[in-house]
């Protein structure tokens, strides 16, 4: 997996205190689908994924939901707690989870420790950074590159590195994608088509998704471009 950094030292470094008996944590497991907790929840917990991810939708007066972000192990979520009474998003388990539960108020005494407050204020910087690169691209980019966006952030959060590619493990479907994009499922499925066709992914026998990692970088920041088409072979006159 590839987690951001900051989360990752954050996660890491929760863990190796809870190991420790320096922060009291209670390990819970969550089915497939069932809910971390709901909007409005009083839940005053900090969440540290072991295994599994979930996903954290915010929904609209309308019914229509936003898929925030997709977490998996080693990341840390439900920190807003911190500044507010009640949740403002849901989180519910896109995979059996196991997960470690931190009271907020014995989260934040442990910040006495100087190590540990640096990461969290890094890691709480680095949330803030996603979302304002999520609500740019919603105002800036048209939806085909915002799923462009949107892929290679998961594509580097929750794959796995093999050269140039980043294989995706587990289903992420067209109707979580156009939540995440802002968009409709339907479109979600061409632009995937069109990438597919360009080289940026592909669809493996030992993966849900591979993403090339550079063409899709490159497709963000220039557009398509012509697919390099192989040298044709000489062939010696007789």
């Amino acid at each position: 997996m590839i987690p951001s950094s900051s989360s990752a030292r954050l996660g890491e470094t929760l863990a190796q205190m809870i190991r420790l008996r320096t922060l009291t944590a209670t390990t819970i497991e969550v089915a497939r689908r069932e809910v971390v907790y709901g909007c409005l929840d009083r839940d005053r917990s900090i969440y540290l994924v072991e295994q599994g991810q979930v996903k954290a939708i915010m929904p609209s007066r309308e019914g229509k939901e936003c898929l925030l972000d997709i977490y998996s192990a080693g990341d840390v979520f439900g920190e807003l707690c911190l500044v507010g009474d009640g949740r403002t998003e849901m989180v519910s388990a896109m995979t059996p989870v196991v997960l470690q539960r931190m009271p907020a108020h014995q989260l934040v005494e442990a910040m006495e420790d100087a190590e540990l407050r640096d990461e969290m204020v890094r890691h709480m910087a680095g949330r803030l950074f996603e979302r304002q690169q999520l609500i740019a691209g919603l105002v800036t980019e048209d939806s085909e590159y915002r799923l462009a966006s949107v892929l290679l952030h998961l594509g580097r959060k929750l794959g796995r590195r093999e050269a140039h590619l980043l294989r995706i493990q587990e289903k992420i479907t067209q109707e979580e994608l156009s939540a995440m994009v802002g968009t409709t499922r339907s479109r979600v499925g061409f632009f995937l088509k069109r990438f597919r066709n360009a080289g940026l992914v592909n669809r493996g026998r030992d993966c849900f998704m591979a993403i090339h990692e550079p063409r899709l970088q490159s497709f963000i920041a220039e557009g398509y471009q012509p697919r390099p088409r192989p040298m044709p072979t000489e062939r010696t006159a007789a």
